[in-house]
């Protein structure tokens, strides 16, 4: 039975494109409706694959937004102009056009809902994606898990999912944004690249405690985990997931 799991996982199946919605001027959320459903854990990734009329075929990899239990996956892919893929998925894909996935993938990177102690979501940019699994999650189980995101992006038109995680704060979550490049001048939040004097300041009280998930561009993900490890957080529960100088797949 675990043999014939792991075999599905890596087996190209087609999916369907069931709905698409606009979540920033470089970014949609693709829902898939497959004929077998798509298990996954919070924080896994699956690989896309395009095939043109020619016979070229091109993948990437793209985390999964939603959560475990939701009937449908859904990927969120950011736009990058110069991609194989990204380009499509994000301005010619509509409802009802079919691809290739496989996966899920990854077992290193996803949050176990079991372990009661306190979580720091730290995202840059599309970086958010996988971590927006793991909140959904957590609201989909009616968990009371701490759980905070810092979220760092260009400027306030780039926050991915900011109605949905400002709707979902409460219930120990919430939400922490910081801009980069341009904010408008009722920006409350703040202002700068995330810093270790920004991570020691929305940490969870019991420093070093708990488990981080760090997700975003590489130079993002390698200096906020030296920052959280130098800070006092075990190497082992900060958990990294990186991707290209982009910030996302092409």
């Amino acid at each position: 039975m675990a043999r014939a799991a792991v075999l599905g996982r890596l087996t190209w199946r087609v999916v369907t494109v069931g709905a698409v919605v606009q979540e920033s001027e470089r970014a949609v959320t693709l829902t898939l409706e497959s004929e077998e459903r798509i298990t996954h854990r919070p924080g896994q990734h699956v690989d896309v694959r395009l095939t043109a009329e020619d016979g070229y075929q091109a993948e990437r990899s793209y985390s999964i937004a939603s959560a475990p239990d939701d009937p449908s996956v859904s990927l969120t892919v950011e736009r990058i102009p110069d991609g194989e893929v990204s380009p499509w998925l994000t301005t010619v894909a509509e409802p009802g056009d079919q691809f290739e996935v496989r996966g899920p993938v990854g077992g290193y990177f996803v949050w176990d809902d079991s372990d009661p102690a306190p979580v720091l979501l730290v995202a840059g940019g599309s970086g958010v994606v996988p971590l927006m699994s793991m909140i959904r999650h957590r609201r989909r189980r009616d968990l009371h898990t701490r759980m905070r995101l810092l979220y760092s992006a260009r400027g306030e038109p780039d926050l991915l999912y900011r109605t949905e995680l400002d709707e979902l704060a409460g219930d120990g979550f919430d939400a922490v944004y910081t801009l980069t490049r341009e904010a408008p001048p009722e920006w409350e939040g703040y202002r700068r690249r995330i810093d270790a004097p920004m991570l020691a300041e929305v940490r969870p009280a019991e420093r070093g405690k708990g488990t981080v998930f760090v997700c975003g561009p590489t130079p993002f993900v390698e200096a906020t985990a030296n920052s959280l490890v130098l800070l006092g957080h075990e190497p082992a529960r900060v958990k990294t997931e990186r991707f290209g100088p982009s910030g996302g797949g092409s």
